[in-house]
């Protein structure tokens, strides 16, 4: 398999260009293999505003072509429609389509084993769908290019893991539809994704849906109908999965070590104690697809997008994490 990573571009109205240019300047993945795939011209206006004078673009056709020296970034040119009328911080369908682009383009990659995984910069959703690609994010669409039927959003720090059986849907839309089997599904990828990175028998820790998990039926019975039989099915099957606990203590617990990967019902059941504990070293990564993918744990950034200011942190952590996690 290759070890090399992917790296693309995002929405280029964003942080994206200027994150991956700073992010591929660092020390820590100073080793790591990578290319990005987007607009070469954006990149080499992002070093020239950057002053990088030792840095040079090398535009290739194709991998193997790539020159990984430390003062070379190697891009495959995915061109915008018409770059002079980008406008950084602004939604625009041509943004949202190059950024689309740019995943289809790395995923050909990964499933041609070119590259060994994928680390993506943010997308803007709202100009992913004026360009007509109708995904909720990364995440949907990625399933959608490989034909996976299975996965899940996993947010992943070194002290807190936490995987979502719901992301991008409303809580109204959540409750209406939760289900044990879904809830059995993300358990099993949880287990599947910990053993693939070197787990050896995975602590799994379920949250449930109310508050204090029901409490019994007092507060609701989502754990009782739903959570709980799809806990007990699972460890039938002999798995370290324990729960429904209590939302509110469940995600501290993880991060003093109790347990290694939490189950969050929700989006922003795990997307805020993730947030709150590792914002800056946060890394998105899809688990159930065939290869690794991972993401900045954060947006596009509109309000300060080309300003020069913007940190780099998560996306050097998903670049190294994705060529780690690839050995």
């Amino acid at each position: 398999m290759s070890k090399i990573v992917a790296i693309t571009m995002g929405d280029p109205a964003g942080i994206g260009p200027e994150i991956i240019v700073h992010a591929l300047q660092s020390d820590i993945i100073k080793d790591v293999h990578a290319i990005v795939i987007g607009s070469a011209e954006l990149l080499n206006k992002q070093l020239s505003m950057k002053l990088f004078d030792n840095v040079k673009i090398n535009i290739i056709e194709n991998v193997k072509e790539a020159n990984f020296s430390p003062s070379i970034i190697n891009i495959i040119d995915i061109p915008l429609t018409d770059i002079d009328s980008l406008i950084p911080g602004q939604v625009q369908a041509q943004a949202g389509d190059l950024a689309y682009r740019c995943v289809k383009k790395a995923t050909e990659l990964a499933l041609n084993n070119e590259v060994g995984s994928i680390a993506t910069a943010p997308l803007n959703k709202e100009a992913l769908h004026s360009a007509g690609h109708m995904y909720p994010g990364h995440t949907e669409l990625l399933a959608k290019l490989t034909n996976s039927k299975d996965v899940a959003m996993v947010l992943y720090t070194d002290k807190l893991k936490v995987i979502h059986v719901t992301t991008h849907v409303s809580l109204r839309h959540f409750l209406d539809n939760l289900n044990s089997k879904r809830i059995e599904t993300v358990i099993q990828i949880a287990h599947d994704f910990l053993l693939k990175v070197g787990y050896r028998n995975p602590r799994i820790a379920v949250a449930g849906v109310n508050p204090h998990a029901g409490e019994h039926g007092l507060f609701g019975d989502e754990e009782i109908k739903f959570v709980t039989p799809a806990i007990n099915h699972m460890q039938a099957k002999g798995m370290n999965v324990t729960g429904p606990h209590a939302p509110d203590t469940v995600f501290l617990q993880a991060h003093q070590g109790k347990f290694d990967m939490v189950v969050a019902m929700y989006h922003d059941q795990g997307h805020i104690p993730l947030k709150l504990l590792g914002f800056y070293d946060g890394v998105n990564i899809a688990a159930g697809l065939p290869f690794i993918r991972t993401s900045a744990d954060h947006g596009t950034a509109f309000d300060i997008a080309w300003k020069g200011i913007a940190k780099p942190d998560s996306m050097i952590e998903s670049i190294r994490l994705a060529a780690e996690l690839t050995k």
